[in-house]
């Protein structure tokens, strides 16, 4: 194994990485199946007296106090990877504020609500300074682990 040429480790690393994108497809397939389930028998359960968007709000709350819990009991050792990922997390919402904040300039979507421009931008401004905030504890968090010789 150790003995691989080049295009054989790419070829490698090419296969695996098809593997995990049809991993990452199925899994996304069931979970999705998952979520239409439980929101179904939520439905049925209640004889359709629970609203979904109200199913799904409770879904977003309970999302909320379980990230709360996680990031609070992450060991200041990791918090340095993790604020790479919210950095990494907040750039994919710029992209989003971006195309809410430009949809007049898109021919084919007209101009847009005005309400959708102005949620873009704040999104756009709150995601730009939680990333500047993020890459600045990020570097002062590694700043602590380097020697002062």
């Amino acid at each position: 194994m150790a003995n691989l040429t080049p295009e054989e480790a790419l070829e490698r690393a090419r296969a695996a990485a098809e593997a995990a994108r049809q991993a990452a497809e199925a899994a996304q397939t069931y979970a999705d199946y998952a979520a239409d389930m439980v929101g179904s028998v939520a439905h049925a359960a209640t004889g359709g007296a629970v609203d979904p968007t109200v199913f799904r709000l409770a879904i977003f709350v309970l999302a909320v106090f379980v990230g709360y819990y996680v990031v609070w009991s992450v060991t200041p050792a990791l918090h340095t990877p993790l604020m790479s990922v919210t950095n990494a997390i907040s750039s994919v919402i710029v992209v989003g504020a971006l195309l809410a904040v430009g949809v007049s300039a898109m021919p084919d979507l007209g101009a847009g609500p005005w309400w959708a421009k102005a949620f873009g931008f704040i999104a756009l401004i709150l995601a730009s300074i939680n990333i500047f905030g993020g890459f600045l504890v990020t570097q002062r968090m590694l700043a602590m682990y380097k020697k002062k010789g």
